[in-house]
């Protein structure tokens, strides 16, 4: 079978497109390979893929519509899990424009290229950032979320909308999913642990946000992968009235499904803190900071659906997600 992987080249595609391809699938890759970050990181995941005859790279924006329809018809994927967007909370403070170029119009062209080319299954990168303002804890599918508190919670929630529509309109399976602070090796560098991790193994201080009391689900991204690869082969059908008032995740008038996918054992930013330092064996230095504009101050995912649904529960501890992405820091950087 043949899968779209959009972001191909970004943290999570990666690893979803080597899981992919262990599992015998022919994975299309598709990413533009933009400067948000280093552009070097994404070349060399990248390479750990070149030997795979099953892996075909595509570079290309989500904006160019007519490339991504040559790619649908030539290719004829079966599944899309489409990964890419344009990532960051801080970020969309200052670059709002890049959101809704690459978040609404790309995944726009995305959901017109599944209409037209038959394919069985999209799978959408969503966010557990749509929850913005609510205060109850565990965030739960069932949830409202009209309160988002940055750009990029907008963007994610208008693709939940965009794709709930199309799935009704073309009868389009279509599965969102609420990531949950994920992280691990082969991260971004502009995320926490990458940041942090750098600079405690250097003696330079770190930033702590809402004076270490953020709390966070922290999610190892093989236990995303994981997540992922079970939902692509979960396909949705419409669900019966009864069930859609019951679980508003689903839909009566749609093959649509929203999951949650986080570790559902958060923990607070000091206890994160704490376990990189007892990895590295280094003391860091902490600089205490008020919570960030767009950001919140905790996040804890309700995955029962995920559980009941696809018989899956991330695993993976901090303790041991933390340790295995310093020892691939380590080695990349050749500290």
């Amino acid at each position: 079978m043949r899968v779209l992987v959009t972001g191909a080249a970004g943290f999570i595609g990666f690893h979803l497109t080597k899981r992919l391809l262990k599992e015998g699938f022919e994975v299309i890759g598709y990413d533009n390979l933009n400067d948000y970050y280093d552009v070097k990181l994404k070349e060399d995941r990248l390479k750990q893929l070149d030997d795979q005859k099953a892996f075909d790279f595509i570079k290309g924006a989500l904006e160019d519509k007519d490339l991504l329809e040559r790619l649908f018809d030539e290719k004829k994927p079966e599944y899309v899990v489409h990964l890419a967007a344009q990532a960051g909370v801080r970020y969309s403070l200052e670059n709002p424009k890049a959101y809704i170029d690459s978040n609404i119009t790309g995944f726009l062209n995305i959901l017109e290229c599944c209409r037209f080319y038959g394919v069985k299954h999209l799978v959408f990168a969503s966010s557990s950032s749509v929850y913005g303002g609510n205060r109850k804890l565990p965030f739960s599918t069932k949830d409202s979320v009209d309160h988002p508190v940055s750009l990029y919670a907008a963007t994610k929630k208008a693709d939940e909308l965009m794709a709930h529509t199309y799935s009704h309109l073309f009868n389009i399976p279509c599965t969102g999913l609420r990531f949950f602070t994920v992280y691990g090796a082969w991260g971004r560098p502009d995320m926490a642990l990458f940041l942090f991790t750098k600079a405690i193994d250097e003696g330079r201080p770190i930033k702590v946000f809402n004076y270490g009391k953020m709390i966070r689900d922290f999610t190892y991204v093989e236990d995303i992968t994981e997540g992922i690869y079970r939902v692509m082969l979960h396909i949705p059908e419409k669900a019966d009235i009864d069930r859609a008032v019951q679980d508003q995740s689903c839909s009566a008038i749609a093959p649509y499904k929203i999951y949650n996918i986080g570790n559902n054992n958060p923990v607070t930013l000091e206890r994160y803190i704490d376990v990189i330092e007892e990895v590295l064996g280094k003391t860091a230095k902490k600089e205490y900071l008020p919570l960030q504009a767009g950001d919140v101050p905790e996040t804890y995912a309700d995955i029962d659906d995920l559980i009941r649904d696809v018989g899956f529960k991330p695993q993976t501890s901090v303790e041991e997600g933390i340790e295995a992405f310093v020892k691939w820091y380590k080695e990349y950087y050749g500290k």
